[in-house]
């Protein structure tokens, strides 16, 4: 039987942390430390990055992994991609989002483990409550890492480096995983430290050593500098974060619009974002799903099998979050990688999964050029809204209370345990963790069905055993 393996936060804490804020938010407000010339206390942030997460998590619950090159995958015999590669396999060349061929043909004796997304996501839950007893400023960037503000918390542990070792010592102990974090005035420069001494690495920059740090620093490794972005500034001859401050904004943003102005700021190591607590949600703009086939067809009974799955699964995902859309997108991209999308709103909100489906199939017969083959398929719905019931003769308070029973049974049995009988054989989902994933949403599902779970989660007493 699992054990609990964080303590709850610690509430004395988090009331200390709010209450300092809050009189320093007054005392701002009152007499800026700014305007009365003192100085302004230094930024404390931390961002936590596990190393190599799924194939460190794949290694403690299979002992005979560690120390072997593994890619923590889809289906090894199917069609996919590398999610993740431990840092044997990453020494051997092979990188996240590698198909299994090239990754085969670099590292030969890889071993391809299908991914467990209930297991990584009971464990990152688990590390993101622990964070909680450290600060009640906890940023969720993504399932394996996060941003920590220790300002008003950190002296309570002996500062932002005993906090940041803390943490390693727990994970290590807890989990047998490492993690790599990067300590700095702000979310950007933490983030960039962070990368530097990978894997186990601690790394800290003061106020005083970023112009040095961005003098060193190649525009391109800045979190939020993309290929495309990096090109441009090439062509202007900016090729470290430091020119890229010296560089008139003025003419910055006249090449990249309002971004140039913010451009302008990474340069100079500036990032004035808040860290946002865990509990706070970002406005959903749209739900989406997408796969990649098996193989590429042109089939259409298998393409409008996969269109409504898809369809069905963002219903469903609407339906959990109270959410309703108008806007329709399909995305088609065939064989040899050309991708095209088009959109289509509709007149009434709807999260019914065939409603979604209909009008993918209408953009997809728009939109498909026969005889080419698809290689994947993808339906999202945009433009929602949240908590609005609709009495139509499409959406009765029958048909609403069915699909609630259907989502409640798939809840508790798996999805697509019931289902349309065009789906009795649904095609294989894909074993994923969408980038917008959150704890909050799956807090309540943290741990994997109850038969499954002495072998697929890691516990406290010993990371390595399995039952």
């Amino acid at each position: 039987m699992l054990r609990e393996v964080c303590p709850e936060p610690r509430e004395e804490i988090l009331r200390f942390a709010q209450n300092d804020r809050r009189r320093r938010a007054q005392n701002d407000m009152a007499q800026p430390d700014r305007q009365k010339g003192l100085p302004v206390p230094e930024r404390e942030v931390l961002h936590v990055d596990m190393d190599a997460f799924f194939a460190s998590v794949e290694q403690q619950v299979f002992p005979f992994l560690r120390g072997r090159p593994i890619g923590v995958c889809g289906d090894p015999d199917s069609r996919t991609v590398v999610a993740a590669a431990s840092y044997e396999a990453k020494r051997k060349g092979v990188k996240t989002a590698m198909t299994l061929p090239e990754a085969r043909r670099l590292c030969p004796e890889i071993v391809l483990v299908p991914g467990c997304p209930a297991r990584y996501v009971d464990t990152s839950v688990r590390i993101i409550a622990y964070y909680a007893t450290l600060t009640d400023l906890v940023e969720v960037f993504s399932i394996d890492e996060a941003f920590l503000d220790v300002t008003s918390t950190g002296h309570l542990f002996g500062g932002p480096e005993a906090v940041a070792k803390k943490i390693k010592d727990w994970l290590k102990e807890t989990f047998g995983l490492t993690c790599s974090v990067g300590i700095a005035p702000n979310k950007l420069l933490a983030k960039l430290v962070g990368e530097l001494h990978k894997p186990d690495g601690l790394t800290r920059v003061r106020q005083s050593e970023v112009p040095a740090l961005m003098e060193e620093t190649r525009v391109e490794e800045l979190c939020g500098i993309g290929h495309k972005t990096t090109e441009k500034l090439h062509q202007l001859g900016i090729r470290t974060c430091a020119e890229l401050g010296r560089y008139p904004e003025r003419e910055l943003v006249r090449l990249f619009g309002i971004v140039g102005a913010h451009l302008h700021k990474m340069g100079s190591g500036e990032d004035e974002s808040p860290v946002m607590a865990c509990y706070h949600e970002p406005p959903v703009k749209s739900m989406g799903h997408s796969f990649t086939l098996d193989k590429d067809t042109r089939d259409m009974a298998e393409i409008r099998k996969h269109l409504l799955q898809l369809s069905e699964q963002v219903g469903r995902r609407l339906r959990q979050d109270s959410f309703a859309g108008r806007t329709v997108t399909l995305v088609l991209r065939y064989a040899d990688f050309t991708t095209l999308a088009r959109q289509r709103s509709l007149k009434a909100f709807i999260d019914d999964g065939f409603r979604i489906y209909s009008t993918a199939l209408k953009l997809f017969e728009e939109l498909y050029q026969p005889p080419r083959l698809v290689r994947l398929l993808g339906v999202s719905v945009s433009g929602l809204v949240r908590h609005l019931h609709q009495d139509s003769l499409f959406d009765t308070e029958r048909n609403q209370s069915l699909s609630q029973t259907i989502d409640r049974l798939n809840t508790r049995l798996g999805e697509f345990s019931i289902s349309r009988g065009t789906l009795i054989e649904p095609a294989p989902g894909p074993r994923v963790i969408s980038p917008a994933w959150r704890p909050q949403k799956h807090a309540k599902d943290r741990r994997p069905a109850p038969a499954q779970r002495a072998t697929t989660s890691l516990t406290s007493a010993d990371p390595t055993r399995t039952k």
